[in-house]
């Protein structure tokens, strides 16, 4: 999707045509998983809207005169929640923990004035989106009537069950938020406004947690020359 604008507008048309989508934020370390694991990359091809969610994205976007807006999935949750409440549309969220669910869903409820937040589930440690744990969350969002759920798995998880979601749930619009609903119930502290504007919230997240940040940057940095090939080529030559 190029821009916000272009994006909730969709939403919205789908809400009101009763059809479903699949949400996803590309960044450098999905373009990394994608590399080397080819399930994933077939994965984000089933996905109905993308957006930049990153720099690095919107870097690579400009070197192939493809020109898109960065939008993280973080800053989606309130304008997308703000349609689904205009819509009358009900609200799910599966992820995280039991306790920042409900705190997230407090905070959106009180911000949002007519939302509604139905479902509420915390998957187990081991849960797997091709599994039956999956299929029967997938059958209660159907089966609850609910139109926007979001996800908050971390990829490839999250994109792998919006996926799956577009066959057993096609009503529902799935959109993959990684933390974005612990940002908003306060179980993540989010980089500071001047540092997401600078392109720096990599270096908030790298130092809050070096060891599980650092090598995820590291291997996200390896595949940034590749891309920018690729990029010149669609620049040149199209595709």
């Amino acid at each position: 999707m190029p821009d916000r604008a272009a994006l909730l507008g969709e939403v919205r048309r789908r809400f009101r045509a009763g059809e479903g989508f699949a949400l996803a934020t590309i960044n450098l370390d999905h373009l990394a998983k994608m590399t080397v694991s080819p399930d994933f990359a077939r994965v984000y091809a089933r996905q109905d809207l993308v957006v930049a969610d990153g720099w690095p994205v919107v870097a690579l976007s400009r070197l192939a005169r493809r020109p898109v807006a960065r939008l993280p999935g973080s800053d989606l949750v309130v304008p997308l929640c703000r349609i689904a409440a205009e819509e009358g549309a009900e609200v799910a969220f599966v992820g995280s923990s039991e306790q920042a669910l409900a705190d997230a869903a407090a905070a959106l409820e009180a911000r949002v004035p007519g939302l509604r937040v139905g479902l509420r589930i915390a998957p187990s440690r081991d849960f797997d989106p091709t599994g039956r744990e999956a299929g029967e969350i997938l059958r209660r969002l159907a089966e609850d009537g609910v139109r926007l759920c979001f996800l908050a798995l971390g990829a490839p998880k999250q994109e792998a069950l919006a996926a799956r979601g577009r066959t057993v749930a096609p009503a529902v619009g799935f959109a993959s938020v990684g933390a974005g609903l612990d940002f908003l119930g306060g179980h993540q502290i989010r980089a500071p406004r001047w540092m997401r504007a600078a392109g720096l919230e990599w270096l908030w997240r790298m130092l809050g947690n070096p060891m599980r940040m650092g090598p995820r940057y590291a291997r996200s940095a390896m595949v940034l020359p590749g891309q920018a090939v690729r990029a010149l080529k669609l620049r040149w030559f199209g595709g």
